[in-house]
């Protein structure tokens, strides 16, 4: 799937300077035994020869699941959820990865993070788009 990824990732053009997979929660984390946004986001970052920061964002606050939610309700879910350094993306362009783009609220509340923390520019790939839950 990275393969995939890094043909589209040619279209930023030397633009990007940071790839940062989206964080799972430590909980979630640790039942699954791995974050696919990282293992889609390293290798990417590999074959493009840009750096790889998997702590420079990172979620702050446990979310339920986003599963069945409606639109607002996934943006309350994930709003304030996630934390960027500063020292870390602060004049970045960065590439956010991550597996699946339902409502894109957590994508956008990754990319208000990193721009708080000083991110100069915040692009997203992801692997799939799955249509939200009609409400």
């Amino acid at each position: 799937m990275a393969v995939h990824l890094c043909e589209l990732a040619a279209a930023f053009d030397g633009q990007i300077n940071l790839v940062l997979p989206v964080p799972l929660a430590p909980s979630r984390q640790r039942q699954r035994g791995y974050n696919q946004a990282a293992l889609l986001a390293y290798p990417l970052a590999l074959w493009l020869g840009l750096p790889y920061n998997r702590r420079a964002l990172r979620r702050v606050r446990e979310t339920t699941s986003q599963v069945g939610l409606s639109l607002n309700q996934r943006r309350e879910n994930v709003s304030g959820a996630f934390q960027a350094r500063p020292e870390a993306v602060a004049g970045r362009c960065v590439l956010l990865v991550d597996d699946v783009l339902t409502t894109g609220s957590t994508l956008d509340a990754a990319a208000q993070a990193l721009k708080q923390a000083g991110a100069s520019q915040v692009f997203a790939l992801v692997v799939s788009r799955a249509l939200p839950a009609k409400e």
